[in-house]
């Protein structure tokens, strides 16, 4: 596992460093306010402007369509958990979807983006309804075997479909066995022998939840990753080839923040590719 870890590892620290790298010049070439953490692992973090008529963490469409949406907008105050080990303590509140590696203002860049469920294309790929609006921070309720649900916030709920989203983060996370052997449907739905763990832990926590949310509420599940994360890759399909319910198995899957890229409108594919590198590679 040391060996697994390692290069979990690896993948993450490059992504972070390719991003760090990306939006220092893009906030510059922008002339956006920002400024960068400290320590071994540097992010850019952008700093709104007083006025809220703009962000530079998201384009300008995507941020006023935001401050439009009581859920959108109240998703901006979201925490950021290290800011005050990695930044100077000057006074400043910085917030996680501040952050060039928050995976959830690549989200809502993505989806909040005025354009993008618009597309027929988009829809079709994501087998959505016309219509569909984002939910984010959705609390799905996983029921429990004592009666009562968890507290899972799924990252995006978008009609029947549930959405985890993924950037630079090191894993899927690890819970207690105990834990997870709590969940009424965890046996039913999943070959428990298989999952991957150790004597004491199942590994991919996010995503033996999500599968969980997905089966309870009838819903279809996906996790969006970045393609220069094949760590991540791996630890999906460790998990999904141990769903025993077929159908709940065909409405589980992965996709690539690339993948996702192509079909996208023109203005939103630029901003992706010059902020994160997500290149639309059928048209690079």
């Amino acid at each position: 596992m040391a060996a697994i870890s390692e290069l979990t590892g690896s993948y993450a620290a490059a992504l972070r460093r390719e991003l760090h790298a990306r939006n220092v010049e893009y906030a510059r070439r922008n002339a956006l306010p920002h400024d960068e953490s400290i320590g071994a692992s540097p992010a850019v973090c952008y700093t709104p402007a007083g006025d809220l008529t703009c962000h530079g963490n998201f384009l300008p469409a995507t941020f006023q369509a935001i401050l439009k949406n009581d859920n959108w907008k109240g998703r901006l105050q979201k925490p950021h958990t290290s800011a005050k080990m990695a930044f100077p303590r000057d006074g400043l509140r910085r917030r996680e979807l501040d952050s060039s590696t928050s995976s959830d203002a690549l989200l809502m860049n993505v989806f909040c983006y005025p354009a993008t469920l618009k597309h027929n294309l988009v829809l079709k790929l994501l087998d959505v309804e016309v219509g569909a609006v984002p939910q984010f921070g959705y609390r799905a309720g996983v029921p429990l075997k004592n009666g009562h649900a968890d507290r899972t916030e799924v990252d995006m709920r978008l009609g029947n479909l549930l959405v985890e989203a993924k950037l630079t983060e090191a894993d899927f996370q690890k819970k207690a066995k105990s834990v997870l052997q709590g969940y009424r449907d965890f046996v039913e739905v999943f070959d428990a022998r298989s999952l991957p763990g150790d004597s004491q832990v199942y590994f991919s926590y996010q995503l033996i939840r999500n599968v969980l949310a997905a089966y309870a509420g009838g819903y279809s599940f996906c996790v969006v990753m970045d393609e220069r994360r094949p760590d991540l890759r791996e630890e999906w399909f460790a998990v999904v080839r141990c769903i025993r319910v077929h159908e709940l198995q065909l409405r589980c899957r992965m996709l690539t923040w690339q993948e996702l890229a192509r079909v996208l409108p023109a203005r939103l594919q630029k901003f992706l590719r010059d902020k994160y590198g997500i290149h639309n590679r059928a048209l690079s």
